[in-house]
Order: C-alpha cells, then structure tokens, then sequence
C-alpha cells in the first residue's frame, strides 16, 4: 500500500548503531526513507556506519550526545544542511540502572532520566520548528512496558519512560495542529545481546529463571525480536497514521493484558 512507503522521507533514529534502533532504523530504510543516527562517540558511529553498510543501507552518523542542547541542535542544522529537513524522529536512545532504589544515588537517577527523558525533550524541540515549516512530521518516543509497570530496581527507568509516554501525549496535544503526529512505542522483552545473558540455559539444561518468569507472563510465550518493531515503527512513521495522535503501541506479545500463569 502505497500510504505505508517512506519514500522521499528523511528519519533521524537517535542511538542507533545497534538493537532496537538499529533494526527500526534498517526497518524504514527498507520502506525508502533515508536513514540519520547518532551515538556518543565516533567508535559507536562508525560500528554503526559499518553494521548499516553489511545490510545495503547508506546511512549517515554524527557523533552528538543528546542530553547536549548545543550539540542537538548543531547536529540537526548539520544534518538539513548535508542531508535534508527532518521528517521522522524516533527518540531510541536511552540507558538503564538497575539499582535498589534506596541505593541509588541522585546523581544516578538523574543520569537516567537526563538520558531518557530529557533527551527525547531536546531532539524533538529541535526537530519540530522544521516539521512545522513543511506541514507534517512524525516524532516516534521508544517508551516501555515501564510506562506502565514497575519492577524491582528500575526506579529512574519507570519514572523516565512514564514521563515520556505523558511527554509523548504532550507534543501530540501541543503540535497536532500542525500536522506532526506524536506516538510511543512500548517494546516488550526484547532478545537482544543485552538480554542474552538472561537467556542462557542453566548447567543443568533448564531455562534461567528470568527466562521462564517472562516465558509465563507472556502469552506469546517467547522474547520479542527486533525485528517485531518493524511493522509498527513503519506504521507510526507512514501516512498510515496520519490521524494516530498520542498513542502508545504496546508490542509486547501481550504482556500487559496478561495476569500470567498459576505457579
């Protein structure tokens, strides 16, 4: 269908030299828009560069800390400049600490939330003024079951992805009059190499215990791929969703509709 092409369109995927970002990024190259990242330093840009060019993408890396306001907006002027004015954003970049909260320290909690929340704050006001000007744009925020849950030692992660999925709701609210549509992405438990370690068989041939906690409370029974965001960070890119404003999607296998099996 021709309104789910991202043909002619420009997307910036901040943090996406791998995993999730990475495969929504190659996800809207494949759909014909032309792909932008960014990561904190040249190492992580070029691992990136390298990774997009084994799959056939030409993408473009710069190097910018989003939790830099100078340094966001220097990257998007650069990136109109050498590549063209943004279309699609998809706020990906993002950290976790999985520390007890009476532990952590402030500074830590603030380092999360910086990072995931005020992060997406500052790329998406930087991207705005240029979606304004060409009538249209679709900012993406990669929030989190933690948007709706909590858990045991992810305090500053829950408190930052809920503040962006009512951050999300805001811009939706704010700048819909202008044509720029602003939704969430909610990924479940993705299998990633950050999440292999926690899918190991045991010494004895059984599953790691977090490996069966998340196989019993999701009704799919497995980890989402990376490859599961695809369809839906297409969707929410496209003119498919042109009157979707201030949703999360929630791609969890059914996670959160799911009270789990008995013990």
């Amino acid at each position: 269908m021709a309104n789910f092409s991202l043909e002619g369109k420009i997307a910036l995927v901040t943090g996406a030299s791998y995993g999730i970002g990475f495969a929504i990024a190659s996800a809207l190259s494949e759909a014909g828009a032309t792909i932008v990242f960014n990561d904190i330093n040249q190492d992580m840009v070029n691992k990136g560069l390298a990774a997009y060019t084994e799959k056939g993408i030409k993408a473009h890396g710069y190097v910018c800390d989003v939790t830099n306001e100078e340094g966001v907006y220097a990257m998007v002027a650069q990136i109109e400049k050498e590549v063209g004015v943004i279309d699609i954003l998809v706020n990906n970049a993002g950290i976790i600490k999985r520390i007890p909260m009476i532990e952590m320290s402030a500074a830590d909690f603030r380092q999360v939330i910086d990072i995931d929340l005020n992060g997406p704050f500052i790329v998406a006001k930087a991207v705005i003024p240029g979606m304004i000007k060409k009538g249209a744009g679709k900012i993406i925020n990669i929030c989190s079951m933690m948007s709706e849950l909590g858990r045991e030692t992810v305090s500053a992660y829950a408190a930052a992805k809920g503040g962006l999925k009512m951050l999300t709701r805001n811009i939706a609210s704010e700048y819909g009059e202008y044509n720029i549509q602003c939704n969430g992405i909610g990924p479940g438990y993705i299998a990633t190499p950050q999440t292999a370690p926690l899918r190991e068989k045991q010494a004895d041939g059984s599953r790691h215990p977090f490996d069966s906690f998340i196989i019993a409370k999701t009704p799919a029974a497995r980890w989402g791929n990376p490859e599961d965001l695809a369809g839906p960070a297409v969707f929410l890119a496209s003119e498919a969703s042109d009157f979707v404003n201030g949703h999360i999607l929630y791609v969890d296998g059914g996670i959160l509709a799911y009270i789990g099996k008995q013990p």
